[in-house]
């Protein structure tokens, strides 16, 4: 354990963390599936795995490198990326480049990734390594996984295969290619507030299921898998920006067909009808996204004409994203393994609260801390840690008179004081009301210490509540 002169140290650089956070985000976006390549075949990965680099603590630590003369090349970031089957040369993997967009995010995509037929796994991950380009290593980072398949299935899906069906909910990405040609690919994506069809960059978009006996304009939400003839709504992620609410059809032979009813499959052809209007549909014009009027097929009723653009396909997408700082700490070894928290436990309750983390990328050298207070950590698993509860009392003296909620973040720190931040939140309850029989009194008598001691004692410390920030 760290000396006291350490520990307070380490403490001072906590609270001056949680004053002016200086984070450093990867986020990594891909396709949930990914098509085999055969022979001498590349199906490239698409849409293409995409990385974007966001947070304060990106310049702050180019700063830092650009203080020691390094010069600008210096402190330029780079990556390679490629399959976690793949060895460690970096010849086996695609360089990354990264470049500074208008939001001063960096982003960077790896386009010519693909998996031929002679890797027999059904399941992979890909692999991001970052360096400033000094040479110094940033940390190594996991996509989630991946499924492979041999091609878009043609069959009826069932829906005891949930891996190809897309549930309400889930998110996806929508692409375009005129005459099957990829030079000619094209994704929705969201630009200024506006939808527009991208050449570099993808959107990834939460497909809702909406109940369809509801009055025009309301949009509850409804669970379940996606099935064509289903009335949905696309939702930006990032931006949070809507389409009006879609009927999807599904796209045979460039026609979409208004009577089909089954769930929809990855990488399927569709096309999102524009709800009460006359046979309008979600098209691409080049970079634009307009509205495409079908015709109606004289011979089948149940069938309209589409153009080119108003046929997209559709794929289940997945992001994973890694927040550190090490702006107030001398970090000499690689960020990673960065930890993932998932869920939280509490059990026990009393003088002895304990709080069991749950996550992926778990080590020895954490420590759990609620807020400035570090915690009595013990480390169970890669997938598990279990830290005792600190009393409320150790966030400040005033602790006994307060009769409202304190919540503190839930950091996790390494032991070389690299900070770990989530998006998970510590809430200390108190109960608000009186002790049965027991008289207001409107001057505190001087043993009320002891009164007051015995009440939080009585109702605060067995009332936890764990919360999740969004």
């Amino acid at each position: 354990r760290p000396n006291p002169y350490q520990a307070s140290l380490l403490q001072d650089s906590v609270r001056r963390y949680l004053q002016l956070p200086a984070d450093q985000t990867v986020l990594i976006l891909h396709a949930k599936v990914a098509q085999k390549s055969y022979g001498n075949e590349k199906r490239f990965f698409c849409p293409p795995p995409c990385v974007y680099l966001s947070g304060p603590g990106w310049k702050l630590k180019q700063e830092q490198i650009k203080a020691r003369d390094l010069g600008e090349a210096g402190f330029r970031v780079c990556g390679y990326m490629g399959l976690d089957s793949m060895g460690s040369s970096l010849m086996e993997t695609q360089k990354l480049s990264f470049e500074e967009q208008p939001d001063a995010k960096g982003f960077s995509c790896a386009k010519a990734l693909y998996i031929s037929d002679t890797d027999k796994r059904k399941h992979f991950r890909l692999v991001l390594k970052l360096f400033f380009s000094n040479g110094q290593e940033i940390g190594t980072f996991h996509s989630k996984l991946i499924k492979v398949i041999s091609k878009p299935s043609q069959k009826k899906q069932s829906l005891k295969n949930t891996d190809l069906c897309i549930s309400s909910g889930s998110k996806v990405s929508l692409f375009n290619r005129l005459r099957s040609q990829t030079v000619s690919t094209r994704y929705l994506s969201v630009e200024g507030g506006a939808f527009i069809a991208s050449a570099r960059q993808w959107a990834a978009f939460t497909l809702h299921l909406a109940d369809e006996r509801c009055a025009r304009g309301e949009f509850p939400l409804r669970e379940g898998y996606i099935r064509y003839g289903s009335v949905v709504q696309l939702v930006c992620t990032a931006t949070g920006v809507t389409l009006p609410p879609l009927i999807i059809r599904k796209v045979m032979k460039q026609y979409a067909m208004l009577d089909v009813d089954e769930p929809i499959s990855q990488l399927h052809k569709c096309a999102f009808q524009l709800q009460g209007s006359d046979r309008m549909y979600l098209c691409l014009s080049t970079d634009k996204v307009i509205q495409f009027q079908a015709s109606p097929c004289p011979k089948e009723a149940n069938r309209e004409l589409l153009n080119d653009g108003s046929c997209w396909t559709i794929i289940s997408t997945e992001t994973v994203e890694y927040t550190f700082s090490e702006s107030l700490a001398c970090v000499r070894e690689p960020v990673s393994p960065v930890p993932l928290i998932a869920a939280l436990q509490l059990t026990g309750g009393g003088d002895v609260a304990m709080l069991e983390v749950q996550g992926e990328y778990f080590h020895a050298h954490l420590k759990v801390w609620f807020g400035d207070v570090e915690a009595e950590t013990m480390y169970r698993s890669p997938k598990s840690l279990v830290c005792v509860v600190p009393d409320v009392s150790a966030f400040g003296s005033d602790w006994r008179w307060l009769r409202y909620p304190i919540t503190v973040p839930l950091l996790l720190i390494r032991d070389d004081g690299l900070i770990y931040s989530s998006s998970f939140t510590f809430t200390y309850t108190p109960e608000q009301s009186c002790i049965p029989g027991q008289q207001v009194l409107s001057d505190v008598p001087q043993d009320s210490d002891k009164l007051l001691d015995s009440i939080h004692q009585e109702f605060t410390r067995t009332n936890f509540h764990l919360f999740m920030q969004t």
